[in-house]
């Protein structure tokens, strides 16, 4: 019994980062405030991996960081990131719509990655919500990304997050629903494009045509064609008959994987 008592905290510590992370490595992880950060720090000494001692080591943050993301299904994307060098990290706030005071806590999450010797221009990587997430600060930030990628990212405020998410949309942002309704122009970060474009920070994103959770029309799409009027790059791999779900289309996508160590690395 007393054996059992003692071995029980550790047993806790596997199991929460198992849910954590359910993935095959064991993250370093970080309190910062009331929220979570994690590295996938990645072997920096690899034949594979482009980068040197001297240089900040290269990132792509991850979006939804949440209690079971991110999950097996990006095992594909995280095994090449790590080998050429490249950590995955990500902030878990919980369920946020890229309102100001979530912004905010993700910039503290950056700079607190740059104290650890990260680049200052990570690839932003946004799966569904998480889109919302990182678009939202990349377009407060645009200096300090390094590209932006997505899997069937939500983009649109007046998309998922006002049809099918209402109501922990208008926590995030602290309102009501008349009060957001009235504002939330000023808020959805597909109308301040401008910044990122003027950086020619590139955007990559994967889609389903057949997405009815997150429309590719209403977010992906949407910002692709404004984006480009604006002069910057941007590229979207539709995947054919594809919804919100999990397929190799999304989750092995050779065009965005490329991008991702591309734009992460010198």
């Amino acid at each position: 019994m007393i054996r059992t008592i003692l071995l029980l905290p550790s047993v806790l510590a596997f199991l929460q980062t198992a849910q954590a992370h359910r993935l095959a490595y064991k993250p370093v992880e970080f309190a910062l405030g009331e929220s979570n950060g994690f590295v996938l720090e990645a072997n920096a000494t690899g034949q594979d991996n482009p980068w040197v001692w001297g240089q900040d080591k290269p990132w792509v943050w991850y979006a939804p960081t949440l209690p079971r993301h991110p999950d097996p299904s990006h095992t594909w994307y995280v095994d090449r990131l790590l080998a050429k060098g490249i950590s995955l990290a990500g902030c878990d706030q919980g369920e946020v719509r890229g309102s100001p005071k979530s912004v905010e806590v993700f910039t503290k999450f950056y700079h607190e990655m740059i104290s650890r010797g990260y680049s200052k221009k990570p690839v932003l990587l946004g799966q569904s919500r998480g889109g919302l997430m990182m678009l939202s600060w990349a377009v407060k930030n645009p200096d300090r990304v390094g590209g932006f990628a997505g899997i069937y990212p939500v983009l649109n405020l007046r998309s998922w997050p006002m049809k099918r998410n209402f109501g922990p949309t208008l926590a995030d942002f602290g309102m009501d629903r008349d009060t957001f309704s009235r504002v939330v122009d000023e808020h959805n970060p597909i109308n301040h494009l401008a910044g990122l474009a003027k950086a020619k920070v590139p955007i990559c994103i994967v889609h389903g045509d057949s997405d009815r959770i997150v429309p590719l029309e209403e977010n992906s799409a949407v910002v692709a064609e404004r984006y480009r009027k604006l002069g910057g790059e941007a590229k979207v791999e539709v995947v054919p008959g594809k919804g919100h779900q999990v397929v190799d289309g999304f989750f092995k996508s050779r065009e965005l994987i490329e991008f991702m160590i591309k734009r992460s690395t010198p």
